[in-house]
């Protein structure tokens, strides 16, 4: 009588026991030795950042972001904004001085460009995530809530970052002499002094190619890497046609001078119950769904001071993990000033 062969063993690959039991398996993963999230990434290891500048040839600036398998591309567009076409617009007194563009700018004024900026919406960012970027965003959908939190994290940060001197977005004109006068009365006047005729408004369009987490550190690296790749046309005022006229010339563009590098760190925080919490740096959209909490840093680049933490979820994240997290997204102002930089 023949004996028949033992049965084989059950075996699945990897993904099958990630879709069965999601958190057990991060957790093994996060518990060997060393530990190793899924990806094969350190729980403080960011995903490579990657941008090209200037692919979209219809904008004044553009950018397309990589980083992990979550691309975005950026464009920036520029619109002008008659005074005249705003209601009850009333030029404050220190708008005579289109100068006040340097790196002493005191904070009132940065206040006061802030203020101005968002009064009149001059920058405008926009999100739109139904592409099919994942099988969560289906194309041909209503904005969904993700797209509308992100074009106002975007919007904040912007305004808090003080990014786009306001000095850049004005548009003057200087009126010509008055003829000259054979009376001496008229020789003591003033010069006449410069008008502000309109303002630039930067439409900011943001859209994932693909998403696989860290939505809002893709799209500020692809608004960071577009906007530092524009320039805004030569632009006058033309007293016949009571207009502004900009010149087609690419070589009289002025580039955007923006003040500092503001670099973006999200955190996932994984607990289980067989131990952590475990802060995972840049999470993907596997581990995303597991994190229930999620903390979000933003550092500018330029001194190293804190922007903003945003904060989301339980409780494992105290002052000493928050301290950690500040200190990994300051490591990674090198990378982001020389990819995202790099076509400036």
């Amino acid at each position: 009588m023949a004996i028949a062969d033992p049965p084989t063993p059950l075996s699945f690959p990897p993904l099958t026991y990630a879709k069965l039991s999601p958190a057990p398996f991060l957790h093994a993963h996060l518990t060997s030795t060393p530990p190793l999230r899924p990806n094969t990434r350190t729980p403080s290891t960011f995903r490579p950042l990657s941008a090209h500048t200037g692919s979209l040839t219809h904008t004044h600036g553009s950018a397309v972001v990589r980083t992990g398998d979550t691309a975005v591309v950026c464009g920036v567009r520029a619109e002008v904004l008659r005074v005249d076409d705003i209601a009850d617009y009333r030029p404050p007194p220190t708008e005579g001085d289109n100068n006040n563009n340097d790196a002493t700018t005191s904070l009132a004024t940065l206040r006061h460009e802030t203020h101005t900026s968002a009064s009149l919406n001059l920058l405008v960012p926009n999100i739109e995530l139904q592409t099919g970027c994942s099988p969560a965003h289906l194309p041909g959908g209503p904005p969904s809530p993700l797209a509308q939190s992100l074009a106002h994290r975007l919007l904040s940060l912007l305004h808090i970052a003080h990014l786009v001197p306001l000095p850049q977005l004005q548009i003057w004109h200087t009126p010509p002499d008055a003829p000259s006068t054979t009376t001496a009365e008229h020789d003591d006047d003033p010069p006449p002094r410069p008008q502000l005729k309109a303002f630039w408004v930067l439409y900011i369009d943001v859209l994932f190619l693909s998403l696989d987490g860290g939505a809002f550190d893709g799209a500020w690296a692809a608004v960071l890497a577009a906007l530092h790749a524009t320039a805004l046309p030569r632009a006058w005022w033309d007293a016949e046609r009571e207009g502004v006229v900009c010149s087609p010339r690419v070589a009289e563009a002025t580039p955007l001078a923006l003040r500092g590098w503001p670099v973006v760190g999200t955190f996932g925080v994984f607990e289980s119950g067989g131990g952590g919490p475990w802060v995972l740096a840049d999470p993907d959209d596997f581990e995303e769904g597991l994190c229930e909490e999620s903390v979000t840093v933003v550092v500018d680049g330029e001194g190293g001071r804190v922007l903003r933490v945003e904060k989301g979820g339980g409780g494992g994240v105290g002052v000493k993990e928050m301290r950690a997290c500040v200190e990994m997204v300051r490591g990674r102002v090198g990378e982001w000033r020389e990819v995202l930089g790099r076509g400036a």
